[in-house]
This record gives C-alpha cells, structure tokens and sequence, in this order.
C-alpha cells in the first residue's frame, strides 16, 4: 500500500477543493461539441468558464521526479492543479518517465539528463545490428526491465491514490504513457544504423518493427487494465481530448521517403490504431511528404504537429480537415494566417 507525503495529502486536498465539477462538465462538454459536429466556429479553443486562483507548490525536478514515487505524484499533481487554473488547459497526469520507456524495456541504457536541465530522461542508441538481431532472437522482453517497472507502478499508485478522491478520480484523467511509436522505439533502439539497414536487411527491421509493435500492444494491455480507456473521448499533454485511445509519435517519419514511410511504418502503425480503436498521430518537423498515407490509415481521428513553417501546410490541410481528420493542438498565429483558405478548417482544427 502506497502512503503518500504529508506534502503530497497537502496537494491532493488542494486539488481536490480546487475542482468545480460543473465548470469540468461544461469545459468537456465543449469538446465533446467539437467531436460531434456542434462545433460551428473556424478555430476551437474551449474556454473554462472558472478559472480559480490556486496557490502552486515550488516545481520538482524531474531527476528527483523519476526516482521517487511521491515526488512523481505530486510533480503531476501540481501540473494538474496549474491545469485547473487555465482557461483552456485539462487537468491530468501520466506516469511521466520520458520518451525512453519501451526502448528502456527492450535493454537500452537509461540516459539521465543533467540535474540543471530539468528535462525528461531517454535512452542511448545501441548503434549495432547485430545486437538489435540478438534482440529479435530473443522475442518479447520482460515488460518490468527498465522503466517499464516504474511506469506500471506508478499506474498502480495513480489508481490506489485517486480512489479515495471522488472528484480527482473523476475529472483528472491519468494518460497513457509515451510509448512513442513503433518506428520511434527501432531508432531509439538501433540508431542511425537503422536507416541502412532498412536497403541492406528489410526483413531484419519488419521482424524488429513487428516485436516492437507486439512487446507495445501487450505493455499497453496491462497499461489499460490499470486505467482504461473513456470510449468517448480520451486526454493526452493536458492540451486537448481526442477520439480513439492512442497517441502514437513518429517523429522519426520525417527521415523517410514516402515509398519507405509506406513500407516501415504504415503496417505498424495500423496494426496498433486497429487494436486499439484508433487514436492521433503526432509528429515533429516535416511531414507533408508523407501526410496522404498517414491519412489514410483507419482510425485515424486526427494529428498533433510542431513547426508549421517545415510543412506545406495546404498539403497538410487537404489531407487532414478537408478529410474529416482534426488538427489538434496547432499555433494559434499560424492557424489565424490560414483562416481564410478555401473551405476554412471544417470547424476541425484545434488551437
């Protein structure tokens, strides 16, 4: 049984004083407006219609975050009271261990940032094939090693704490973890050595490329026993709700051709939006030259991106909101510049 910090109990109290449950409902509301079609503006922001002034505990760094239940509990905590405080933030919390987890369960080395960085730890890629061909030999890793250990407790933890909270239990929902996605995992895993190998061994990267997506399914089966999934609509970042369950990343698409996107990442990708019930696709940098396929993967419900200015954003449009797909979690500046294209945004773009 886990005891929480009488810091902690202090936080969970304030939280839990902090949360309106009529000013949640209507915020979610608006969102589920925005979902099914009620939506009539160009750019959805929801807007809190109490924001309460909440006195915030001084932040933890995520060195000490990561090695400490409790402090990982009331990092989150705190996030989700500031959440509470916003106009158009969600209150929510994930078991916050950085973009190294899976990679981390599969024996790559745990690299921790330095102290004064604040900043979230990953893995170091092993940069050798023969080594990743050892690791399909030796099928699906103990979903314990590495940081999978941490996240799942901490899961545990998440669901015994939030349990004596009606109000918390309620309205802060606790997110899936960044598991990335399957073509992420391989280059954490493999590297820059991956690239080459997907000329020279095509079936070694589909062979790892599908162990990954197996060893992700069954991490994320035992995640969703913990904390399953809203069938309407679920939460990821704080920042939006989304239909299906997953939030995939494939930041490491943008060093694809298209042809090669289609070949290494389509199936796997698919593979898990079908298990799962569909989901959102983020994705950092360029990916205009891929964005057709992407979006026409089913189950797709929409996409989260950065850096505009890397993408022809009307590519990107006619294949997403042209399409019933949403943009979720855009730059408000770019999307007000694009607001008067043709067809505007299909009341579909998130900012």
């Amino acid at each position: 049984m886990f005891q929480p910090s009488t810091a902690t109990l202090e936080l969970l109290d304030a939280l839990e004083r902090a949360i309106d449950p009529a000013v949640e409902e209507d915020f979610k509301n608006q969102w589920r407006d925005f979902w099914n079609g009620r939506f009539e503006g160009e750019i959805f922001t929801p807007v809190r219609k109490v924001c309460p002034t909440v006195d915030l505990p001084d932040r933890i760094n995520i060195n000490d975050a990561i090695g400490d239940y409790d402090l990982m509990l009331r990092s989150q905590l705190r996030e989700a009271l500031w959440a509470i405080s916003q106009k158009s933030r969600i209150p929510s919390v994930r078991a916050n261990y950085g973009t190294g987890i899976l990679s981390s369960v599969f024996g790559a080395e745990i690299f921790v940032m330095p102290y004064k960085n604040d900043t979230l730890p990953t893995t170091r890629s092993v940069n050798d094939t023969e080594w990743m061909r050892g690791m399909l030999e030796r099928g699906m890793p103990d979903l314990s090693v590495g940081f999978g250990r941490q996240v799942l407790e901490m899961g545990e933890i998440y669901a015994e704490v939030f349990s004596k909270y009606p109000k918390i239990a309620k309205h802060v929902p606790v997110y899936h973890p960044d598991l990335q996605g399957p073509l992420d995992i391989a280059e954490l895993l493999w590297g820059g050595e991956m690239f080459y190998a997907m000329y020279d061994e095509e079936d070694l990267v589909h062979g790892v490329l599908s162990l990954i997506t197996d060893t992700y399914t069954a991490f994320m089966e035992k995640w969703n026993a913990l904390h399953a999934p809203d069938a309407e609509m679920n939460t990821h970042w704080g920042s939006f709700f989304h239909r299906g369950t997953l939030v995939l990343r494939n930041d490491s698409a943008m060093n694809l051709s298209p042809d090669f996107y289609e070949e290494f990442s389509v199936p796997y990708d698919t593979r898990l939006l079908s298990h799962f019930g569909g989901g959102v696709m983020h994705f950092c940098g360029r990916g205009d030259h891929y964005i057709e396929s992407l979006c026409k993967i089913p189950g797709l419900y929409g996409i989260n991106m950065s850096q505009p200015h890397y993408n022809d954003m009307e590519k990107i449009y006619q294949n997403t909101v042209d399409r019933g797909i949403a943009i979720l979690g855009f730059s408000g500046e770019r999307a007000r510049e694009d607001a008067g294209r043709e067809g505007g945004y299909r009341h579909l773009l998130h900012s």
